[in-house]
């Protein structure tokens, strides 16, 4: 994508975003009733899932790889803001798959029995091992400069492949929720399965903007322009 600039790309990013987000809790709310952590209604507590996988995992996470090509700010600042958006986005996700086995264990449903779930333990386990090694690495205490020069390539690489899993897995999840409300009665034309279905082609355009910009022409190739954690 040489020549064209991350922030016109990002600016797309963050608007998709933006209605991703309010998608997502419109539905939770409007549609499926709310979110709760203890309720009598144990559909309340599964609405946690999809809203901090959503704006945790992949909004926030996309919004951690795209800072580095989006903001025109210096190394330091840029690794701090990258660095901490990802702690945001991953405590976010594994509270929200922790809701996921809460739902299943107070409803007497078995665990980790689909793909969508056996992809999303994986996904934050691999999130959780390229936080730490971003950490250590480049952050604190840090690698040596020949350590951090041949790690950066495969951390970028590393990262885009399990953010690309995440958005695809998402995408499996807003499916495997659908599939089960119709079979429980819910019109497959009503206006809840079109917000289902709108806001996942919304989560995967928003991930591919993502991936755009981070492969795009920053705004300023100076000392300050650094690509990854």
């Amino acid at each position: 994508m040489i020549g064209v600039k991350a922030v016109v790309l990002s600016i797309v990013a963050h608007v998709l975003g933006i209605a991703g987000a309010v998608m997502v809790l419109v539905w939770c709310i409007h549609f499926r009733g709310g979110l709760a952590w203890d309720s009598s209604n144990k559909s309340l507590i599964f609405n946690i899932h999809p809203v901090l996988i959503l704006i945790g995992l992949i909004i926030i996470g996309g919004e951690a790889i795209i800072s580095y090509k989006a903001l025109p700010l210096k190394k330091e600042v840029k690794k701090l803001i990258h660095l901490v958006l990802h702690s945001i986005a991953l405590i976010l996700g594994i509270v929200g798959v922790y809701a996921a086995f809460k739902y299943h264990n107070e409803s007497g449903i078995a665990n980790l029995y689909s793909l969508h779930s056996w992809l999303g333990i994986g996904i934050v386990v691999l999130y959780g091992v390229q936080w730490i090694y971003g950490f250590i690495v480049f952050f604190y205490p840090g690698g040596t400069a020949s350590v951090r020069r041949e790690s950066l390539p495969w951390h970028v690489l590393f990262g885009l492949f399990v953010y690309i899993l995440a958005i695809g897995n998402a995408a499996l999840g807003f499916l495997e929720k659908l599939t089960f409300l119709e079979s429980s009665g819910l019109a497959k034309y009503g206006s809840e399965a079109f917000l289902v279905n709108f806001t996942a082609i919304v989560t995967i355009l928003f991930g591919a903007f993502v991936v755009l910009t981070s492969l795009s022409q920053p705004p300023n190739e100076d000392k300050y322009s650094y690509f990854a954690l």
